[in-house]
């Protein structure tokens, strides 16, 4: 989908986008073979070609700080496919709502295949160098949330990924509600012991933690755990409805 992406163009809105798909000009290599049939005035046709151009320049190279920065935060799902060879998903546990009031208990991270556990007290200022690693990040509601907290307390770390809030292009299509209620909706199950917990039950348990009760540990990071590779599973099951919705209306895409 990134590559059928004219929005990171100055001057390109999802107008005229929407009108080169329906002229059936989905790709950056479509645009560039068919320009001189393409029903936009010659000068912007021009520059989107020479945009193109640049931005293929920028995907061989993977300069993600250019797409991050080019695409908006809102579309940033479109470059996925192309950097899922680097993403992690991120969620973290905190002790309350407030990242001026509050800290961070857990961060886990995602790539995948393993699931990294980074907790206050132990290993979480190793999150550092391990956030650096990734070119895409996807959350749940980390816009507002996960990502503050993060950056607050580590304002190191740079933040120059790509990052999708899945909460978003999944209320697009008519998914909305918390992380919990759209796992139901799509039919993914928790396991017994985290079943119904939720962020209030993640403070509790690190507060017996806190007390010295190691199994409570043990079910925050499981809990953590869960929300971090179910992420992935919603992506991989939502991805063509969000490729889906984007084009709708257009009267021919591939």
């Amino acid at each position: 989908m990134l590559t059928s992406t004219y929005i990171h163009i100055p001057g390109i809105g999802k107008e005229t986008e929407r009108k080169i798909w329906s002229g059936g000009i989905t790709t950056w290599n479509d645009f560039l073979q068919n320009k001189s049939s393409i029903k936009l005035p010659g000068s912007k046709k021009d520059k989107i070609a020479m945009e193109i151009e640049n931005s293929i320049e920028k995907l061989e190279i993977r300069d993600i700080p250019y797409f991050a920065k080019s695409i908006p935060a809102s579309e940033h799902w479109r470059g996925f496919r192309n950097f899922s060879d680097s993403v992690a998903y991120v969620d973290i546990e905190t002790t309350g709502l407030s990242p001026s009031s509050s800290k961070i208990t857990v961060i886990g991270v995602y790539d995948g295949k393993d699931v990294k556990s980074f907790v206050r007290g132990i290993n979480l200022e190793e999150i550092v160098q391990e956030m650096e690693q990734y070119d895409f990040l996807v959350t749940f509601n980390g816009a507002r949330f996960d990502l503050p907290f993060i950056q607050r307390e580590f304002p190191q770390i740079t933040m120059e990924q790509m990052h999708t809030d899945l909460m978003y292009p999944l209320r697009r299509i008519g998914l909305k509600g918390g992380l919990k209620n759209i796992e139901h909706m799509l039919g993914i199950n928790r396991s017994e012991e985290t079943e119904g917990m939720d962020g209030f039950e993640a403070v509790r348990l690190w507060k017996e933690y806190e007390k010295g009760k190691e199994e409570a540990l043990d079910l925050l990071l499981e809990y953590n755990r869960e929300d971090i590779v179910n992420l992935e599973t919603i992506l991989d099951i939502t991805y063509e409805r969000f490729v889906e919705h984007c084009y709708k209306g257009c009267t021919t895409h591939k």
